[in-house]
């Protein structure tokens, strides 16, 4: 399989069905999926490292996020360098994610929208990809922001 199919896939303890059900949609559409999901004990920034640490290290090409809202496992997956992770509310936001941001990990809320508005939402994700022109320049910046931060923790004085 190509890379562009193996995805990783992970849940806490809030997001169980939401989880299941976009790993069947996966499954059922060839990708390989790696549920990295909570295990006992763990909270979402555990999960969102392990999975936000398989993709910087190339184990999977993207990756997929469930939580209560999505916004804790985006948070704590962009902590991890090289990843630009995406709370995805909508279509139209799964589809930028990917062309204007090249957001390789989505993140979705099981108790801020229904199992089939996040499938309608992570296919559009699934088949898009990122546009370059005028927003690699922007990707690029968010690389560098990254990059001074990695070396200069905190913020500084203004």
């Amino acid at each position: 399989m190509q890379d562009t199919y193996r995805i990783a896939l992970g849940a806490d303890d809030a997001a169980i069905a939401m989880k299941d059900a976009m790993a069947a949609y996966l499954a059922d559409r060839g990708y390989q999926v790696t549920d990295l999901s909570a295990t006992d004990g763990e909270d979402y920034p555990d999960v969102a490292e392990r999975v936000a640490r398989s993709v910087a290290r190339g184990e999977h090409a993207r990756a997929v996020l469930v939580c209560g809202t999505g916004i804790g496992m985006a948070i704590a997956a962009n902590k991890v360098p090289g990843i630009r992770a995406a709370q995805i509310p909508d279509s139209y936001s799964a589809e930028r994610a990917r062309k204007s941001n090249d957001a390789q990990i989505a993140c979705f809320g099981s108790r801020t929208m229904g199992v089939e508005a996040a499938l309608v939402c992570l296919e559009h994700w699934l088949v898009s990809d990122f546009a370059g022109g005028g927003s690699a320049p922007k990707v690029e910046k968010i690389k560098q922001v990254e990059s001074r931060n990695l070396t200069s923790p905190g913020v500084p004085a203004a």
